[in-house]
């Protein structure tokens, strides 16, 4: 094998991270042409990747990586204009967080022993292509059914039901929080219905002005208003034979919902400035963001048109609920806009997609799409970070074990059914479905005392005299 480079060649720069460095590997880096600088922090690492023109990094692997750990490396090893090539132990590919960290994160690794002429191969190798190497582009993701994208089981069922809606000519009502994707899920309906081969026209009912909503819904005749120069068609006439949906219907104007319902009656509209019914045939979908039983307990909707309009009823997943569906989503939203961005992305971030996990979305699907997509746009490494997305970095504290959390689970549980019971022993240790004994021993091994902070009576008789026995229960058991 031909050697790399010489003491003789020009020396280039390595950034070492690692937290104790090997004095025989910088020697042997030198002699080889390669000038370390050490950094023995992530932190340390990112700002030196910030001062200069990094172009090759040499990481350590913790023998015994945790998630933790390779988290945290991660976030100083996203940066475009770095090529990483990792140390790591005999065996330790088998891990499998260490192995998809270094597939995702590294432009190649070597195996101890690392003094030889594989690391300068490496490096030299990552150094020569590190303007060069295309990215690897995002994974393109399977989609879900009907064109939308999920996979979580709220997402089968959804599926399922808009299957068992198409096949029928009931009105049918969409639930469900604003950017869930209500509209998506009314085409489908509309796609696999009948009328699949007709019109689907949408109107949102909060986006019109209540003044106009009434002729953008039955359109008008010449002349019926100051502006009417000529006739104009209406949603629901140009729906004829085909499927109209009604979005926030929750917002429509008290007036208006009174002459949706006639035309839902009859089947028959009349134009502003008409002089005659006109027959239409239209399948109606309708869906809101609004809780539309509270809307009719208070008299803002007309339970007359909800019961017309609620014969099937659908409700959307909020995207909190739906688990894996965030990456999936993510990604597929990447796919779309990733030619947007100055720099080729590979992918998401393992911290991103930790903390699109624990946001709540309250703009649901739409709030993720456009958030991938200035994330694509305002992206500076290969991958797109927590912070790229506006989202607040994944807590990488102690981990807790199940032990831990049994146990504190078990503390609260207690502390809650004595301080309920005005700590009375054995109307607690009813609630909890154990006896006597056994709650005093519980309390005993987490540290909780009968009356924490109260007055015991002069005579030391009441519940005091209960807890003595419990002690000696206790002591007896």
């Amino acid at each position: 094998m031909t050697t790399i480079c010489t003491p003789a060649d020009t020396e280039r720069t390595v950034l070492y991270v690692a937290n104790l460095p090997d004095p025989k590997l910088v020697a042997f880096l030198a002699a080889s042409g390669w000038q370390a600088v050490h950094a023995k922090s992530t932190a340390i690492a990112e700002r030196m990747i910030e001062r200069g023109n990094i172009k090759v990094g040499l990481v350590q692997l913790p023998e015994d990586s945790t998630s933790q750990q390779l988290s945290a490396l991660a976030s100083c090893m996203c940066g475009v204009q770095t090529n990483w090539v990792a140390q790591i132990v005999p065996g330790q590919t088998k891990n499998e967080l260490v192995s998809r960290f270094i597939l995702d994160y590294c432009f190649d690794f070597v195996t101890q022993p690392w003094l030889n002429e594989r690391l300068v191969f490496a490096l030299g190798h990552a150094h020569g292509l590190s303007s060069l190497r295309q990215p690897r582009a995002a994974p393109e993701p399977s989609l879900g059914r009907h064109g939308m994208v999920g996979q979580c089981e709220a997402m089968q069922q959804l599926y399922r039901r808009i299957d068992k809606c198409s096949v029928t000519e009931a009105p049918v009502f969409i639930a469900g929080e604003s950017g869930t994707g209500k509209e998506l899920t009314a085409r489908a309906i509309h796609e696999r219905s009948p009328r699949a081969g007709r019109s689907f026209v949408a109107i949102n009912c909060a986006a019109i002005p209540p003044s106009l909503l009434q002729a953008e819904l039955f359109g008008h005749e010449r002349g019926a208003f100051t502006g009417a120069l000529q006739r104009k068609i209406g949603r629901i006439e140009s729906a004829h034979e085909g499927t109209l949906f009604l979005d926030e219907i929750g917002d429509m104007p008290h007036e208006c919902q009174a002459v949706l319902l006639r035309f839902l009656q009859e089947g028959t509209i009349e134009r502003l400035g008409g002089n005659g019914p006109i027959s239409v045939n239209v399948r109606v979908i309708s869906a809101t963001h609004v809780d539309l039983d509270r809307a009719v307990e208070d008299g803002r909707f007309r339970s007359d048109l909800y019961h017309r309009l609620c014969v099937l009823r659908l409700v959307e997943p909020p995207l909190r609920e739906r688990g894996g569906d965030i990456k999936l989503l993510a990604n597929y939203a990447l796919s779309l806009y990733k030619q947007d961005g100055a720099r080729k992305l590979r992918g998401l971030s393992s911290d991103a997609i930790v903390a699109m996990s624990n946001y709540t979305w309250p703009g649901n699907v739409r709030e993720l799409i456009n958030c991938v997509r200035r994330a694509v746009v305002m992206s500076e490494g290969r991958f797109i970070t927590a912070s790229d997305l506006g989202l607040p970095e994944a807590d990488h504290g102690p981990a807790v074990t199940l032990a831990e959390i049994r146990s504190k689970a078990e503390k609260d549980a207690i502390e809650r059914a004595l301080l309920r019971h005005g700590y009375k022993l054995s109307d607690a240790a009813a609630e909890l479905g154990i006896s006597r004994a056994t709650l005093y021993r519980l309390m005993h091994a987490n540290r909780l005392h009968p009356e924490p902070g109260a007055a015991r009576g002069a005579n030391g008789g009441g519940a005091d005299a209960d807890d003595e026995a419990e002690r000696q229960a206790s002591s007896v058991a």
